[in-house]
């Protein structure tokens, strides 16, 4: 299925109806389905979020476009609403944490091998490496606190290993900040991917805020107030690439945009025909969005959006297993550090983010506490022997 963007027909926007029970869907199943679908529901649900927070902050900066704003907001906060519901109450608030790691992996891992600027496949390699280790100190909390494997999740798609420590992982401020794309010069792909990785990250460190509070063991508090940090900071790191210069009509349209292109790229490789048909749905009213806003981009700017767009649709990001691919990064880039934008070797880290560090963890790190002694086993810790486990 091809889309040529220069001749879109979507469905329209007041045609874009839903009742409650269509809101609330049954869930996916979280052993027999694919991980995958578990993927694609959790990204798309960070593409949903993004969207209503983008929406809510233009519209606070413009009179004029509140209430276009307002219409399309409206759709997707029930887009949201269906989405974010299909995971099921049978994941514990831990297993989703799993499946959202996982995303962060496996969908990093395949933007930064498709990603055509050099400079920001590096910067998707860095962050690669880190949420990889929050994988690694998130199953051993899963492992201690319910006894479960996170393989159980993962289905042996993602390996459970350290990446580059949490513990190293925290930064000055100004050394999360990276170099801007040129919005006039750069791929159409190096926006969408910007875009994609921005709003999964943010969603987890969202996701982090409101679950980590509810916890009453001790450590798994710890846990999580220091891994939503790092997130706040992955947050920064990938809005930072974005070009701060595009208009706020510009930024919507690729908004529009973007959540087209990965909308198109779950109807290519879902598995499950029901779900399916939620992602074809919503294709279709994603078309009618970035219809809309396109007419408006003409208005406003008058401009042809076609200038911004790309005439045809670009190859979607790959939901498939990275695991050879982060296993080769991990071994050639573990000890990179940041140095304001750049990448440098661990030993020219800077002094400030070092002394930030210093004084974070003065009283002990939790992601380091969590996982001492900790290496995954299949069926958890407790399946092994009691002489495999001295």
């Amino acid at each position: 299925m091809a889309i040529d963007l220069s001749n879109i027909k979507g469905c329209p926007l007041e045609q874009q109806r839903f009742t409650w029970r269509e809101l609330v869907q049954h869930p996916i199943s979280k052993l027999d389905d694919d991980t995958f679908t578990r993927v694609r529901i959790i990204l798309l649900n960070g593409l949903e979020h993004e969207a209503l927070r983008f929406s809510h902050a233009f519209a606070r900066m413009s009179r004029d476009m509140r209430a276009p704003l307002a219409r399309v907001r409206r759709v997707e906060q029930h887009q949201h609403t269906m989405i974010n519901w299909l995971i099921g109450a049978d994941h514990s608030p831990l297993e989703t944490t799993i499946a959202y790691e996982q995303v962060a992996i496996e969908i990093t891992a395949a933007v930064a091998q498709a990603e055509p600027d050099p400079y920001l496949a590096q910067t998707y390699r860095f962050g690669l490496l880190e949420d990889f280790d929050h994988m690694y100190r998130y199953s051993a909390m899963l492992d201690r606190l319910e006894g479960k494997d996170a393989n159980n999740i993962l289905q042996c798609y993602t390996d459970i290993l350290p990446g580059r420590p949490t513990v190293v992982e925290h930064r000055d401020p100004d050394d999360d900040l990276r170099n801007p794309f040129d919005a006039k010069t750069a791929h159409p792909l190096s926006k969408l991917h910007a875009l994609t990785i921005m709003a999964a990250e943010q969603q987890t460190h969202n996701y982090y805020m409101n679950i980590g509070p509810l916890f009453s063991d001790p450590v798994a508090r710890l846990l999580y107030a220091e891994i939503a940090s790092i997130e706040e900071q992955h947050t920064t790191q990938y809005e930072s690439i974005i070009d701060p210069d595009q208009t706020w009509m510009e930024q919507w349209l690729m908004h529009e945009f973007n959540e087209v292109y990965n909308y198109y790229g779950a109807v290519r490789q879902e598995s499950n025909p029901r779900i399916k048909a939620i992602w074809e749905r919503f294709l279709d009213y994603e078309l009618g969005h970035l219809q809309y806003v396109m007419e408006l981009f003409k208005q406003v700017e008058r401009r042809d959006p076609m200038e911004i767009l790309p005439p045809v649709m670009p190859e979607p990001i790959a939901f498939a297993s990275q695991r050879e691919f982060v296993r080769q990064v991990l071994l050639q880039e573990v000890d990179l550090r940041a140095d304001g934008p750049d990448f440098v070797p661990m030993e020219q880290e800077p002094d400030g983010s070092r002394a930030y560090r210093r004084q974070l963890n003065a009283e002990g790190s939790p992601t380091e506490a969590v996982a001492a002694g900790y290496v995954w086993n299949p069926g958890t810790e407790l399946a092994l022997p009691a002489e495999q486990q001295k």
